[in-house]
């Protein structure tokens, strides 16, 4: 009697999995099925996204336009670090970095202040600046060849003299305004910067101007100078042309 009841019990469980097997393979295959398109499908939109870090360094040319003192550009110097973004199967790449840069720029003075001296009399000021970049960089050649456009926020220190021995030489364009009296100029800058990138994955050549949107003289006129002669009210917009060279790891 025991072994009849084992039987039939045996009996029914089998019949039971065998009704649950037949409804649960097709679950089974289709959930396999979803699972595979769902996987494929997501991964043929997917791209590597290629990181780098380059370290950048070249010379640089700066002026401040304006009108109210006569400029000359001059040389410098520039350097700094990247984080590169390669973007694969997209028109465009990114980039931002941290830029250090040490200018001369030249303003023409006299040494007395009887009148104006030949404008070619120049007095040269040195400007340490750092920028923070992000950068576009639209592929003209692939990654070989790029343009390059992008925001700055720099800040930059005072103009300062090179040559102490000149403090009290005036400026021309004004009466009695003197060479110390206009280090102090505005230290936070937005700038645009526009140029070329050539070259190969681990070493390229770097061609940029960079124009400073926001007026680098403005607080001058928080300062009481004396502006007899000239224009009270100041406005330049400092210009750098840099020429430089990236290694990329």
């Amino acid at each position: 009697m025991i072994r009849k009841i084992k039987i039939q019990n045996i009996s029914y469980i089998w019949s039971f999995i065998s009704q649950t097997m037949k409804f649960k393979q097709p679950v089974l295959l289709v959930a396999l099925l979803l699972c595979f398109v769902t996987k494929s499908f997501s991964q043929k939109g997917n791209y590597d996204i290629v990181n780098g870090v380059g370290i950048f360094g070249g010379i640089t040319k700066t002026d401040i336009t304006t009108n109210n003192f006569i400029t000359k550009s001059s040389d410098g110097f520039i350097g700094g670090l990247s984080a590169t973004v390669e973007i694969p199967h997209r028109w465009y790449n990114m980039s931002y970095g941290l830029h250090l840069s040490e200018s001369t720029i030249q303003i023409s003075a006299r040494p007395t202040m009887l009148a104006n001296s030949n404008p070619n009399d120049l007095i040269d000021y040195k400007l340490f600046a750092a920028q923070l970049a992000l950068m576009g960089h639209i592929k003209l050649a692939g990654s070989y060849v790029t343009l390059d456009v992008g925001p700055m926020l720099q800040y930059n220190g005072r103009l300062e003299l090179k040559d102490s021995n000149k403090e009290d030489y005036f400026i021309n364009n004004y009466s009695n305004l003197t060479a110390k009296a206009i280090s102090y100029i505005s230290n936070f800058n937005l700038n645009g910067a526009v140029g070329i990138t050539a070259g190969f994955k681990f070493i390229k050549l770097r061609a940029h101007y960079v124009y400073g949107f926001t007026n680098i003289l403005k607080k001058l006129e928080s300062q009481d100078l004396d502006t007899s002669g000239g224009d009270a009210r100041f406005k330049g917009n400092m210009s750098m042309l840099l020429f430089g060279g990236m290694i990329s790891f």
